[in-house]
């Protein structure tokens, strides 16, 4: 199992309602990640727009590609891009960069 995190920067104007959102995730959406192997998925959202996301996952870029092949994420992640800064013009999921691994307690 990979255990996967990644940085994004949210708007510091779309804070409040980045998190409304996310607290109403569609229901397909939902379910596509879990079809396409996203679990334990985390999103953790500092004051100043940090975000935070962790997962575990069999294989990650099938995990991503999975994803990408779906109309579901297509729809969420044009909703969501205007919500994050420096995406220099890729979608949020496309700007999801591992961060290497230093440590893990098991």
């Amino acid at each position: 199992m990979q255990r996967v995190c990644f940085l994004l920067k949210v708007r510091g104007d779309r804070i409040a309602e980045y998190r409304e959102r996310h607290a109403a995730v569609w229901p397909e959406m939902l379910a596509a990640l879990s079809a396409t192997g996203w679990r334990n998925y985390s999103l953790f959202l500092r004051d100043d727009g940090l975000l935070v996301g962790y997962l575990e996952t069999e294989d990650f870029s099938a995990a991503v590609a999975g994803m990408e092949a779906t109309e579901v994420n297509a729809r969420w992640q044009a909703d969501m891009a205007p919500y994050f800064e420096s995406l220099d013009g890729a979608r949020p999921d496309e700007a999801m960069k591992p961060l290497s691994e230093v440590f893990h307690l098991a």
